[in-house]
């Protein structure tokens, strides 16, 4: 068992500002399901579920997200997208989800359910299920400004809803992902194969608390700079890594 250092997400200025409240008789638009597949390409059991998760980016009401883990780079390869905090946020979901161990390939639904990453017929029902889930989810957009920056807004909470004290604030986390790269392993289990992953992540940042007021999060020009070549994210998520109430995407600029 590796041990593993505090989560190493990046702070950054962000400004932030009141926005209107939706009307109460307007709905809001249904979330997009977030799978998030815990992978690396040190691991040869892997690539299956990387392949599965290249056919979610192709399924309509489906964000995928490849975070790869740097737990398997002792054994000889060290796999190029992986980062300390993507093992750090699987921990997070070891906790949340009550799971004995972290292991790859895992796939998390909507920081709620879990399955084995290449358990195609289990992680779609799974899927099904969080879609057909009722949910009174805020609003979340993301739009870029003319100056490159990116505006993030957030709807309130619904009014029949508790709105959570601050010590239970949700978190928002902005997620910059690579289009799809090919990788020639030279090393390790998966020696002399060519993988391809898909929306492997980047960038990984805390961007605010959220306790249900309407709010508008401006990340500046100079820091939307380093996200990723594939696009952005944004999860509003329960604390402590716990269940996801909604997000959000947009292509990069």
């Amino acid at each position: 068992m590796v041990t593993l250092k505090g989560l190493c997400a990046a702070a950054f200025p962000i400004l932030v500002a009141l926005a209107p409240p939706l009307r109460a008789d307007e709905p809001a638009a249904a979330a997009p399901v977030v799978v998030e597949l815990f992978t690396s390409q040190g691991c040869n059991t892997c690539p299956p579920a990387d392949a599965y998760l290249g056919e979610l980016t192709r399924r309509a009401g489906v964000l995928p997200l490849a975070f790869h883990v740097d737990y398997w780079n002792y054994i000889g390869w060290t796999d190029p997208f992986s980062r300390p905090w993507s093992s750090e946020r699987q921990r997070g979901y070891m906790k949340s989800l009550r799971q004995p161990y972290v292991y790859t390939p895992q796939i998390v639904v909507d920081g709620a359910a879990q399955a084995i990453g290449s358990e195609r017929g289990a992680v779609d029902a799974l899927i099904r299920a969080a879609a057909a889930k009722p949910s009174a989810h805020p609003s979340l957009a993301l739009r870029w400004r003319e100056d490159g920056a990116l505006v993030v807004d957030v709807g309130a909470a619904d009014p029949a809803n508790i709105i959570p004290p601050p010590s239970d604030a949700a978190v928002l986390w902005l997620i910059g992902f690579a289009r799809p790269q090919s990788t020639d392993v030279l090393r390790g289990e998966n020696q002399g194969k060519t993988l391809t992953n898909y929306d492997a992540v980047r960038t990984y940042r805390r961007l605010g608390a959220w306790i249900g007021w309407a709010e508008e999060f401006v990340v500046p020009a100079n820091q939307t700079a380093t996200l990723g070549d594939g696009g952005a994210v944004v999860l509003l998520q329960a604390p402590e890594i716990g269940p996801i109430l909604t997000a959000a995407e947009i292509a990069a600029r």
